[in-house]
């Protein structure tokens, strides 16, 4: 049930995006839901309709090679998100095309987030760069990105060069928001420690930050001794106080701190198995007890 009001919500925050000030002030989004725009603001042709219409090829294509499971809950997100935008009015809210932009950019992304947050997908070129990984062995997010960069550059050719670098804004500012929707705000740190003394490092950090300590089996290929590399997770206000311990204990210890956009588990961030996340190469998912295993 809550499940279902999100991706309600979803889908008319991101309608409001589009309808009071994007379409208003010829600019689109990206993917199919801007082709719709495109073909609204040439042929006057409804958008809401146009992109149920233009996701069917892609529904059925993607129900035999991706599988029912995805599909199926694709299409109640973009179902949803069509009817907000035939029934909402196309009303425009402010006449400025940067403002209209970052703002219009800014709804349509949480709307679109959320229903990603609720488990959903909105269709369109996610259904395309999907198909692209699977029969020509493309990354993801290339695929999204292609997708989108071919109907900014259309839209260019169309309608200007201006409306299209003001939509490209928008693009901008939604897929951040949909990201900070995703991904969430605190970004947590994960520490890799190589240390000569690891048992007095591990007891430190759990006495003294509450933080589990998981040991990793490590062999320095210079002197090819084993030794075990710690993996330690902890939040973004606890990073100094693991630096001045292990400096503490030791001096010469090797010390590796990234940025992990999310860390599940006791102490963190709940698991939500409903939860969709976009996979990057970039991110680093953590999942784990605070003590240790």
């Amino acid at each position: 049930m809550e499940s279902a009001l999100g991706m309600v919500l979803g889908a008319v925050i991101g309608a409001v995006g589009l309808n009071f000030f994007l379409i208003p002030n010829h600019l689109i989004d990206g993917g199919l839901t801007g082709i719709a725009i495109l073909l609204y603001d040439v042929f006057h042709l409804p958008v809401g309709p146009t992109l149920l219409l233009l996701n069917l090829p892609l529904v059925a294509l993607s129900w035999v090679a991706i599988g029912p499971r995805f599909v199926v809950r694709t299409v109640i997100g973009t179902v949803l998100f069509s009817l907000a935008l035939t029934f909402l009015p196309i009303h425009p809210v402010v006449h400025d095309q940067l403002l209209a932009a970052v703002y219009g950019g800014l709804l349509s992304g949480a709307g679109v987030g959320l229903i990603f947050r609720m488990g959903g997908s909105t269709g369109g070129t996610d259904f395309l760069a999907r198909l692209l990984r699977r029969y020509l062995d493309l990354p993801l997010g290339v695929g999204l990105l292609g997708a989108d960069a071919l109907v900014i550059a259309l839209f260019a050719v169309v309608m200007g060069l201006q409306p299209a670098m003001y939509s490209l804004l928008a693009l901008f500012v939604g897929s951040r928001i949909i990201d900070f929707l995703i991904d969430g705000l605190a970004v947590q740190r994960v520490a890799l420690v190589v240390s000569v003394h690891p048992d007095e490092i591990a007891e430190a950090v759990m006495a003294e930050l509450g933080r589990g300590v998981t040991a990793l089996q490590g062999q320095g290929m210079y002197s090819k001794e084993e030794r075990p590399v710690l993996l330690i997770a902890v939040s973004r206000l606890e990073t100094v106080r693991l630096k001045s311990l292990v400096v503490g204990i030791d001096p010469g210890a090797f010390l590796i701190i990234h940025h992990a956009h999310e860390v599940l588990g006791e102490g963190f961030m709940p698991f939500e198995p409903g939860l969709r996340r976009r996979s990057q190469a970039t991110d680093q998912e953590v999942t784990g007890p605070r003590t240790p295993p």
